[in-house]
């Protein structure tokens, strides 16, 4: 199963009560849902009427939902109409990790995933799927919170790549580790002070995890890993932009593969 052109979700912003109340009820791919707060202190008591009940459905399906202020809405509104109330939808839809396990499958190639946990720049996002379609990842796996999702920024930064590579949004990063690796997946973590990927086995079945620039991988991720790899760094920097890491290591795993 491929991610086409035809797949395109067109309205990536969805504006007013009603127009997001529909994309809930007809489950409508949304990354997360910013509803206006009245009050000092987030939660429900401060959101009243029809935005309370979008809050309500929104958590019934685990979407993500934030409160903001009015200034903010305005600011990403494109109608000037919001009501209180924008969705954020993915620029395509998603796809299960299944699914992405399936692509590789149906190529009778040994899966190949990229793991982005807590990368925030949608153009690190957008550059990372472009170097993904050309090296032959079979898909990239990011998570729900604290992450950039499918937005149209990432859609331009990605030069088409989006319209190529799967990419599936999950609630926990370390729970599809143990998915990956029942499914026969070996999990190497990008850090610094690790062993050479030029050393490391990169082979077989892999999925490779990157964290943001700055604060690298969390440690319970990194704890879950089979192994970790670095790059070697032989300026006066300590390290590399994540989607240029990701090349990096994307090629590496080409070349083994090609040998």
């Amino acid at each position: 199963m491929e991610a086409e052109n035809t797949n395109l979700i067109p309205n990536l912003i969805l504006e007013g009560r009603k127009a997001v109340l529909e994309a809930l009820n007809h489950d409508k791919p949304i990354d997360r849902i910013l509803l206006r707060g009245d009050g000092e202190k987030p939660g429900d008591k401060s959101i009243s009427g029809t935005l309370r009940m979008i809050a309500a459905k929104a958590r019934e399906r685990r979407l993500v939902v934030q409160e903001v202020t009015r200034a903010k809405l305005d600011e990403l509104s494109e109608t000037g109409h919001h009501q209180g109330v924008i969705a954020l939808c993915p620029a395509v839809p998603y796809f299960s990790v299944e699914e992405i396990l399936q692509i590789a499958r149906d190529r009778n190639e040994p899966p190949f995933v990229i793991i982005l946990d807590g990368v925030t720049d949608p153009h690190n996002l957008g550059a990372v799927l472009r170097s993904a379609d050309a090296g032959g990842v079979h898909g990239v796996i990011i998570p729900k919170r604290r992450a950039v999702g499918l937005t149209g920024t990432v859609a331009k930064t990605s030069a088409g790549a989006l319209s190529h590579v799967a990419v599936a949004r999950v609630g926990n990063i370390t729970r599809v580790l143990d998915e990956l690796k029942k499914a026969g997946l070996w999990i190497a973590c990008a850090e610094m002070n690790a062993p050479s990927l030029f050393e490391a086995d990169l082979t077989g079945p892999l999925a490779i995890v990157l964290g943001a620039e700055g604060e690298g991988v969390s440690r319970l991720v990194a704890e879950n890993a089979d192994f970790s790899v670095s790059i070697p760094m032989l300026g006066k920097i300590a390290s590399l932009n994540v989607s240029v890491a990701a090349g990096v290591l994307i090629y590496e795993v080409v070349r083994r593969r090609l040998k």
